[in-house]
């Protein structure tokens, strides 16, 4: 089975994929790890993806899918929606006749953009605040350390692409933070991005999240299909399809 999921992974990256979009939360950003990017102004994206336990916080020690959507309201703001699967044994509901997946977290996401990439200087990153899940149901807090907070994370990030010769990589560097108990985040994320020039459609990537390492690929076709697959812990395989539709 592990033979099968990395001979499908090299497969999509023999193909070809460029959106920026980090599907765990619904965001733009790279696999796991925030970036500074962000979509071109009315961009409209709707995704939903396959999430191996091992990319997820804690509460789900099972294979899991989500579904988002996303829109940059203005050229510096974006807002997503999520909701992540929850099965009905892990809910306690298996004693009452349910089973497989019943109910399903939900969240917001916010990304801000404090600068552009270039402005004032021409060294100067983008940089990007933004939050996933800063509130809880359960006793409406921001950050809070329990409750159905899950995907609860802070950060701030910062971009910069370097041209070499012809080709250009991306280089991003972010500080990610929350209060969880069962999935604490408190520490620097960084990864790289490399769009070949010969084939712009594709984009490598490797990152490092916090907490761990991964590598994967986004793929673009047609211009509005995305396809990203991702190698969590450089071993555990998730990916998933997103459609982008600009409005403008």
């Amino acid at each position: 089975m592990v033979k099968f999921k990395l001979c499908f992974v090299a497969l999509l990256c023999c193909l070809s994929f460029p959106v920026s979009a980090q599907l765990t939360y619904g965001t733009t950003g790279l696999l796991h790890a925030p970036s500074a990017e962000m979509q071109r102004d009315k961009t409209l994206m709707i995704g939903g993806n396959f999430l191996n336990k091992e990319l997820t916080p804690p509460t789900w020690y099972y294979h899991t899918y989500n579904y988002f959507l996303n829109v940059t309201i203005f050229p510096w703001m974006e807002v997503a929606y999520t909701c992540t699967l929850f099965k009905a044994e892990a809910l306690g509901l298996a004693p009452y006749g349910y089973s497989g997946f019943t109910n399903q977290d939900r969240y917001f996401s916010l990304r801000l953009r404090a600068l552009k990439e270039g402005q004032f200087w021409k060294y100067m990153p983008a940089v990007v605040f933004g939050t996933s899940d800063p509130f809880t149901s359960t006793n409406s807090q921001m950050a809070s350390t329990e409750g159905n907070g899950y995907y609860s994370r802070f950060y701030v990030a910062a971009t910069k692409h370097i041209p070499l010769g012809r080709e250009e990589i991306g280089v991003h560097l972010s500080y990610l933070y929350n209060k969880r108990k069962e999935y604490k985040l408190n520490g620097m994320a960084a990864g790289i991005t490399y769009n070949p020039s010969f084939h712009p459609q594709l984009r490598l990537i490797v990152e490092y999240d916090s907490k761990d390492f991964a590598f994967g690929a986004t793929y673009c076709l047609f211009k509005y299909l995305h396809f990203q697959v991702e190698m969590q812990k450089m071993q555990y395989f998730s990916g998933g399809l997103t459609v982008n539709i600009h409005l403008k």
